[in-house]
């Protein structure tokens, strides 16, 4: 599987990863990353075109795949960014508290092993008052696309290196100490319902005093406006 992972799994999510309905939304939203930045998940790199370099001072890409690194190391070349690859997994940020301003995050909460212990790592990292950028694939709400999603699941975790697609990934980011603000969500064509129901938006870091009171609670979803549901609005 080391052969899959490093070299094939690379070239495949380089070739499917970022069709038109999936690049419109980065382009919408990777801008909003400012400051210094912690991408997790760097993947090959699709993201690092979309950054507005007027906004980053720095993005710390924090990938464990060396073949995923190769392909984001060319994404490099097309953009003047200060780049900084972290080959380690999420579980364990080589960074101090309170380092970045931006965590971007985008198809890696499906894949994470210890996805909550992840989470709670970008909001060690983050500094008061910063945001999580995410666009993560998860569970539907439609109770039979779920049913599918439990039967296929194996499959997208054998051919997309771990990838869960039954995660309920806003409760997932409440739970590990985040508060969304906006979010969107839509099926993403043109693939299948099972492995394409997609949740993305802004979350930031709870208050101390806040968290405490929630003690473990489900997520908690602040939105507003047209980007509290659905995938008609847009952002201001």
């Amino acid at each position: 599987m080391t052969f899959y992972r490093d070299r094939v799994y690379p070239h495949l999510v380089t070739m499917l990863g970022n069709p038109e309905p999936i690049r419109k939304i980065r382009e919408r939203l990777v801008p909003l990353a400012e400051g210094n930045v912690l991408e997790i998940g760097v993947g090959p790199g699709a993201n690092l075109v979309h950054y507005a370099t007027t906004r980053v001072s720095k993005v710390y890409a924090l990938e464990p795949n060396r073949g995923m690194i190769r392909h984001a190391e060319r994404q490099c070349r097309r953009t003047s960014l200060d780049v900084e690859f972290l080959d380690l997994p999420a579980e364990r940020i080589p960074l101090a508290d309170g380092t970045v301003d931006t965590v971007v995050s985008t198809f890696t909460l499906c894949t994470i092993r210890g996805v909550a212990e992840a989470i709670r790592e970008m909001g060690r990292v983050l500094k008061p008052g910063g945001q999580l950028i995410f666009f993560e694939l998860g569970l539907s709400p439609d109770p039979r696309v779920q049913r599918w999603q439990e039967r296929t699941e194996s499959f997208f975790k054998w051919a997309f290196e771990g990838c869960h697609v039954t995660r309920d990934i806003p409760s997932l980011i409440g739970k590990g100490g985040f508060t969304i603000e906006r979010m969107e969500t839509a099926y993403l064509s043109p693939f299948p319902k099972s492995g394409s129901y997609a949740f993305w938006g802004v979350a930031r870091p709870e208050a101390v005093n806040e968290r405490q009171d929630r003690s473990g609670n489900s997520a908690r979803c602040a939105c507003s406006g047209p980007l509290a549901s659905g995938s008609s609005g847009r952002y201001p």
